[in-house]
């Protein structure tokens, strides 16, 4: 196990690269304020380094709120200053204190998305956590097709692809005219629920015609997670806690 400073005191640290990324996207994306304390305590049971995109993520962002907050990318947020964006830790459910023993075993969320979407990094045993991809690859569970979905790329890749302006593509399927106005007026730890649901047909052929109504988003996931179980005789596994 590696000590916090030969996590923090690396030569070449991310941070400054991915936020000049970030800012050059063509995305909105809001920075929120970190926790020193919270994103030290992170990297430590992460043991992962500044150097890498996830380090830089816990120990100098609070967490992103992208393309008017669509998305929301886990750091460690100052406690009740970011918008209801819950840390990753908390998501996560890493121990109070560091723990040598712990592990994320299933993978790491690392984004939720209002709908309910969930990006996760996999994890040592993809196949055996019922997830596709190989260990270290961004999946996303769709809230459309209750499945996880491979990505083809690690944490780097995706945050800058997130950047990049490419979510009006990936989304473009679960959006509907006037979205923006929904959206912006939700606090971090809230999803949007439709009816008919995504999954059905009535709401794929005119998802602007569905009722939307703000939840927690802890009801939303939980309603994804019984779907799937009760659809298909299959568990989609930890989709993170809100």
């Amino acid at each position: 196990m590696r000590e916090l400073r030969q996590l923090i005191d690396v030569e070449e640290p991310a941070w400054p690269e991915l936020r000049e990324t970030l800012a050059a996207g063509p995305l909105s994306v809001e920075v929120l304020s970190p926790d020193s304390d919270l994103g030290e305590a992170s990297l430590l049971q992460l043991q992962v380094t500044a150097r890498s995109y996830l380090g830089a993520m816990v120990l100098h962002c609070g967490g992103l709120h992208v393309d008017d907050g669509w998305l929301r990318v886990f750091g460690s947020p100052v406690e009740g200053a970011a918008r209801g964006v819950p840390s990753l830790a908390r998501v996560n459910q890493f121990p109070g204190t560091f723990d040598p023993g712990w592990q994320a075993d299933t993978g790491l969320v690392v984004a939720h998305d209002v709908l309910g979407g969930v990006f996760a990094l996999n994890g040592e045993d993809p196949a055996g956590a019922g997830r596709p991809g190989a260990l270290g690859e961004v999946v996303y569970f769709a809230p459309d097709s209750l499945r996880w979905e491979a990505l083809g790329v690690g944490h780097s890749a995706w945050m800058a692809w997130l950047a990049s302006g490419a979510l009006g593509d990936f989304y473009a399927d679960l959006r509907w005219p006037g979205w923006q106005d929904e959206v912006r007026v939700l606090n971090g730890d809230q999803g949007l629920s439709l009816f008919p649901p995504l999954w059905s047909a009535e709401a794929r052929q005119d998802l602007s015609a569905t009722s939307r109504r703000a939840v927690p988003l802890t009801e939303l996931l939980g309603v994804a997670r019984d779907s799937r179980l009760q659809f298909d005789g299959v568990d989609a596994g930890f989709l993170g806690a809100v």
